[in-house]
């Protein structure tokens, strides 16, 4: 564990801090200059693929930025290459799926035996644990397998999620085996990012607020408890994270994730309470706020702390991504402006929060 008793991860567990912990979702992407950079020189998956360069451009930024954690660079889509399931980036169009996943025996093709292949990722967090010392802690990040199953039914993104949609209504059994394929996959993959010195998992499921809370908790919920469970083995807090999510936050708490992530969609108070106030939350000012005046900028921000009411679990985060062509004093500002404003002292743990597990991590 690179930094167990950093500010954020005592925060993810709920426990007492002395200030709000802050770091940015995409915090390494094209609104910085350094990381345009490396991007005329190599492809995303090149740099993804190459510990060194991932490395260096998750530093970058975490530096640049001044942030409490820094988070692996990496793309939610490479645990498909090793299940047997190619896919490349179009120009403007985003990950193309080759061939997409559409039957009964496009998912019993699916491989679950070769998640080592992505070790490169792990690599790439033991280079950034090694730079940091222990100064901030590392996020290592998966997709959650909706999000996931997603992108290998539709063939890409999606508006309606026919396809996917489908799938769970007319041929649950088959649904469920790539669930299950996913969540092998994903938790073995995630697992070797802990052992590679990550502090903390964050489970992305970006497209989940497409679905009914009646939908979620059928098709989805049971394999997220699962997944959650056996990655809480390795000692490691877990984030889930979900855009769209305000209706399923109360279904999302019984995930048992120790923190959850919350939009901009909702207040964080509100959502808060809708978690019963029984885990961390992470969030939740709107991206395109980033372009703002400070003046409105610090109000938001502001606004946002004050409903946290100083209660122990807060992470500040944006809603979702950091987008192109945003400000990057903007960002700077906005980091230095929590770290700044969030008052000292201890503050009660959240109620009804779980309690942390004594001792270090496992390895």
């Amino acid at each position: 564990m690179s930094a167990p008793n950093s500010i954020f991860v005592r925060a993810c567990k709920s426990q007492a801090v002395e200030r709000t912990p802050v770091w940015f979702m995409r915090q390494a992407g094209r609104y910085m200059a350094e990381y345009r950079a490396v991007r005329k020189e190599h492809s995303l998956l090149e740099i993804c693929k190459k510990p060194a360069l991932a490395a260096e451009v998750t530093i970058t930024a975490a530096e640049i930025l001044g942030v409490d954690a820094a988070i692996i660079f990496a793309d939610l889509l490479l645990p498909l290459e090793v299940m047997g399931l190619p896919f490349h980036f179009a120009a403007g169009e985003g990950p193309v799926i080759e061939k997409p996943v559409r039957s009964r025996e496009d998912i019993a093709r699916l491989e679950t035996s070769r998640a080592s292949e992505l070790g490169y990722v792990s690599e790439a967090v033991s280079l950034v644990v090694r730079h940091f010392s222990g100064r901030i802690p590392v996020i290592g990040f998966c997709g959650a397998p909706f999000t996931l199953a997603s992108y290998m039914i539709e063939g890409g993104g999606s508006g309606n999620y026919v396809h996917a949609k489908k799938m769970m209504y007319n041929s649950p059994v088959d649904w469920d085996a790539l669930m299950g394929k996913l969540v092998a996959v994903t938790t073995a993959y995630s697992a070797d990012q802990v052992r590679a010195g990550a502090d903390v998992i964050q489970i992305f499921d970006s497209w989940v607020g497409c679905l009914s809370v009646e939908d979620y908790r059928r098709y989805v919920l049971p394999h997220v408890i699962r997944m959650v469970k056996e990655l809480q083995k390795t000692g490691a807090p877990i984030i889930y994270f979900g855009t769209d999510s305000a209706t399923l936050l109360p279904a999302m708490k019984e995930t048992g994730a120790d923190v959850i992530g919350l939009d901009w969609r909702i207040p964080l108070d509100e959502g808060w309470s809708r978690l019963d106030h029984q885990c961390a939350v992470q969030g939740n000012l709107d991206p395109v706020l980033l372009f703002a005046e400070w003046k409105e900028l610090k109000a938001r921000a502001e606004d946002i702390l004050r409903r946290a009411g100083g209660r122990a679990g807060h992470i500040f985060n944006l809603g979702h991504g950091i987008l192109p062509e945003t400000p990057v004093e903007n960002v700077k500002n906005l980091a230095r402006f929590v770290q700044e404003y969030s008052p000292s002292g201890s503050r009660t743990p959240a109620s009804g929060s779980r309690k942390p597990e004594a001792g270090r991590r496992k390895p």
